[in-house]
């Protein structure tokens, strides 16, 4: 069972070739089935179903198509089918004929616009039987549009349904892929987007630094210069310490000389005082001593 358009849609025919070991309820539905020269097969839909079917999928070629307009077929019915068929899924926008004739046309026929509705019939006769083919139905002939029985019309729209249900249930297969691709295009648009961002920020910095290249130089001069200074700076220090080290050697041997100086200045005034002591021992002898100098002849 397949699905189309949120209904279920029961006894579709899987795309395929018949084998040899297929059973026939494996192959066809409830309703007969066409086999093709080429060893396909697809049901035959009832008049019902292919009416219910070609207004699912929006080509039936006029409003209220019913099961009596595929039993008893008009001539505008297999044209008007597949002209709907190609405009919706398989020509591009703008890929149709639009009814214009050629200019070999022009030139062979005495009064082409009585042949315009004919050409554009044979044109879409042409189309639909290429179509047809390539999905292994060849039966296709120019009576079926301009003589239809109900017969050949059953067979023509069974054949073309079987195939939209056949490429519904792919194109559902392949959802999920799409939306996956989906999601890609948008990161890789995002990636994109921050690749170029972050360029132009690239370039916005390369623009900045050579704006400020001519200050950087500036600043670049001025450390070299305060380098040069530190450096003399640095020999002024050394020369200073060295300096100073000297110094305090000559502060330590001043201090050395005035300590030694005063150890000797202690010493003498103990030395003076010890002849002091020595020389002053009484008033009266020194007395006595005075007066026997004075006493004594000379």
């Amino acid at each position: 069972a397949g699905r189309c358009g949120g209904r279920a849609v029961q006894n579709i025919w899987i795309w395929g070739r018949k084998s040899l070991g297929d059973s026939p309820a494996t192959v066809l539905s409830p309703a007969a089935s066409h086999p093709m020269a080429s060893g396909f097969h697809f049901p035959l839909l009832s008049p019902a179903k292919i009416a219910e079917e070609l207004v699912q999928f929006d080509v039936a070629p006029f409003a209220n198509l019913r099961a009596e307009h595929i039993a008893s077929p008009q001539p505008d019915l297999l044209p008007g089918v597949l002209g709907r068929f190609f405009d919706y899924f398989v020509d591009a926008p703008g890929d149709g004929e639009g009814g214009q004739l050629g200019f070999s046309e022009l030139e062979v026929l005495d009064n082409p616009e009585h042949h315009a509705e004919a050409i554009r019939l044979l044109r879409l006769y042409n189309k639909s039987q290429i179509f047809l083919e390539s999905i292994h139905y060849k039966d296709l002939t120019l009576a079926d549009f301009t003589h239809p029985t109900p017969r050949r019309v059953v067979e023509v729209l069974s054949a073309l349904i079987n195939f939209l249900l056949y490429r519904h249930d792919k194109t559902e297969l392949l959802q999920s892929i799409v939306s996956e691709s989906s999601d890609y295009h948008e990161r890789d648009l995002e990636l994109k987007a921050r690749i170029a961002q972050i360029q132009k920020e690239i370039a916005d910095h390369e623009l900045a630094e050579q704006m400020e290249e001519p200050m950087a130089q500036q600043l670049e001069a001025d450390v070299n210069a305060l380098q040069q200074k530190v450096q003399v700076y640095n020999k002024q220090h050394l020369a200073l310490r060295a300096k100073a080290a000297a110094i305090s050697d000559t502060k330590e041997e001043i201090h050395r000389k005035i300590t030694q100086a005063d150890f000797e200045l202690t010493k003498h005034a103990q030395e003076n005082s010890k002849l002091r002591s020595k020389l002053v021992k009484s008033p009266e002898k020194v007395q006595e001593g005075l007066g026997r100098e004075e006493i004594s002849p000379c």
